[in-house]
């Protein structure tokens, strides 16, 4: 048996729950093509691309609509 055979496929870990892209572009106000190119690279968890954006310095966008 070779080496690659005893290996399983490269699979990162989801932590958090996972976004979808349209919410994810939402939530950090991104163009769909920025929105789709982070989240190819880096996965749907939302943990990770939430802290990918505040290293980024990118704040989540606020509700369009304040209750006081």
């Amino acid at each position: 048996m070779t080496e690659s055979a005893n290996q399983t496929p490269n699979r990162k870990v989801l932590r958090g729950r996972p976004y979808s892209i349209a919410e994810f572009a939402r939530k950090y106000r991104l163009d769909d093509k920025e929105a789709k190119r982070l989240f190819d690279k880096f996965g749907p968890s939302s943990t990770e691309l939430d802290l990918l954006m505040a290293a980024k310095r990118k704040l989540p966008g606020l509700p369009s609509v304040i209750n006081h």
